[in-house]
């Protein structure tokens, strides 16, 4: 499938603000499963320094910089197009040591993959992730494969979907507690139950076809899963699927505030003031 993607967030500010150094992340990967065709990015004010860079988990990102004048609008856009190639998310074949719960990975891989094996920005797993894990290892007595298409599938058939634009996402077990969350709160409950048995987990930023028939969208949120034989597989709570060739990936990370569109920071020349944030995304795709 081929993606055309515009994507423009814009931030006005009540009092002029002097633009710290900032970082985007809004150029899509380019791996076996997708290939950016185009990318265009314009930035304003123009930045008096700006330069690609792949940050430590392999994602492309810019870095820009800027003279020390006071603005009271930052706005910026992408033009992208991508190709997608995954028509069978499940296009691999399991090692033959990882197919049971739980997965004893080779030492060389777990110094790799720590980062992903660890609680996610709290102070160990929360109990009612680690009960859901357990409740489903027994359900599906330790499949590898059988639990991770299950979990997605309980998540999306027992949680209700909210919009929350902005805010961190919530603790697991409240997600879970409430049966209430958005994409990017589904997703860390996802990683969460994956991290309680063994599995690597990571947060995924990106873009998903949704409904053909709109074409403003919304940034997505979704995981991933180190498995073996496969690789980093993607899915998607939020919509209850594996994902294949309807998502195009922007950046993924062990903590999700490294996949955020922006991050930076102002400082103000009178009073501290927060900017009002405005984004639309426009989004085609082609069979």
């Amino acid at each position: 499938m081929r993606f055309q993607i515009q994507h423009q967030t814009t931030y006005h500010y009540p009092e002029p603000v002097l633009l710290q150094p900032h970082t985007l992340r809004l150029h899509p990967r380019t791996d076996a499963a997708q290939r950016v065709t185009h990318f265009h990015l314009a930035v304003s004010p123009i930045p008096t320094q700006q330069t690609p860079l792949l940050d430590t988990d392999g994602n492309h990102s810019h870095r820009l910089w800027f003279a020390p004048t006071p603005v009271q609008q930052f706005s910026l856009a992408a033009t992208v197009e991508v190709d997608t190639y995954r028509t069978n998310p499940f296009d691999y074949l399991l090692e033959p040591w990882a197919t049971t719960l739980p997965i004893d990975y080779p030492s060389s891989l777990v110094a790799i993959l720590q980062p992903y094996l660890q609680p996610m920005l709290y102070p160990a797993i929360s109990p009612r992730a680690t009960q859901l894990a357990a409740d489903l290892n027994h359900e599906v007595d330790g499949n590898v494969s059988f639990f991770l298409t299950t979990l997605t599938q309980r998540i999306y058939e027992t949680c209700d979907y909210t919009t929350r634009s902005t805010g961190d996402p919530w603790p697991p077990g409240v997600t879970w507690e409430k049966r209430l969350g958005s994409c990017r709160d589904f997703t860390v409950l996802f990683m969460e139950v994956c991290r309680s048995v063994g599995l690597a987990a990571r947060f995924v930023s990106g873009y998903e076809a949704g409904d053909d028939a709109v074409s403003h969208r919304d940034l997505h949120a979704w995981a991933e899963v180190y498995v073996p034989g496969g690789g980093w597989r993607g899915f998607d709570p939020t919509h209850g699927l594996a994902v294949g060739e309807r998502h195009v990936a922007i950046a993924a990370s062990p903590f999700p505030p490294y996949t955020a569109p922006v991050s930076g920071q102002t400082l103000a020349t009178t009073r501290p003031v927060i900017g009002q944030l405005v984004t639309q995304v426009t989004l085609t795709v082609q069979a």
